[in-house]
């Protein structure tokens, strides 16, 4: 379980693409904390620590996930959010966040907003049916409160230290983005239709 609260921001060092998926070694100075088979979320999506070292860490994508996420665009040098898992002892600052993706979605607009940035992003339906002015949402796995909805689109505005500290700062319209919508919305959906 995550928080959506990055802890840093990575690049990508090595695709190894085979026709079983892609193995990913990603520079990251914080990588000394993993140790091999922990989970850590990239971009929004929980990996496997497969091989660990001071400076990287190297986690294997199946064909599924690179179905399923935005991880099968990366390119070397790349930028991804990174973050650890959730300690039971841990504030929980953002919200509860799975690294399982509900879809893709892509920015369209990227607008300055005195010190912040909103971006507008469009997604699908199944995913924006969740999705509700002022609650929360995890983009390429960063905790974001919902600023507005639309009918086929929502809109996030990055704080300063959101664009500093993850790889939304450079977010332009076209990127495509993991998104993962509010756990709890599911289990009230379900709880609500039983």
């Amino acid at each position: 379980m995550f928080t959506g609260l990055i802890a840093g921001v990575g690049s990508v060092q090595e695709l190894g693409r085979s026709a079983e998926g892609v193995r990913l070694v990603i520079a990251w100075r914080g990588a000394r904390e993993l140790g091999e088979g922990d989970s850590i979320a990239v971009n929004g999506v929980c990996l496997t620590a497969v091989q660990v070292d001071e400076t990287s860490f190297a986690a294997e994508v199946m064909n599924q996930t690179l179905q399923n996420s935005s991880l099968g665009e990366l390119g070397s040098g790349d930028l991804v959010n990174l973050e650890l898992p959730l300690r039971a002892a841990d504030r929980l600052g953002g919200h509860v966040v799975q690294g399982h993706v509900d879809g893709i979605g892509q920015v369209v607009s990227a607008q300055e907003d005195g010190f912040a940035r909103r971006l507008r992003i469009e997604a699908p339906q199944e995913v924006l049916r969740y999705v509700v002015q002022k609650g929360s949402i995890a983009v390429d796995g960063v905790s974001l409160t919902v600023a507005g909805v639309e009918d086929r689109s929502f809109t996030v505005s990055l704080i300063p230290e959101t664009l500093q500290r993850t790889n939304l700062g450079d977010a332009a319209p076209g990127r495509r983005v993991n998104l993962e919508v509010d756990v709890l919305a599911k289990y009230v959906e379900k709880a609500v239709s039983s």
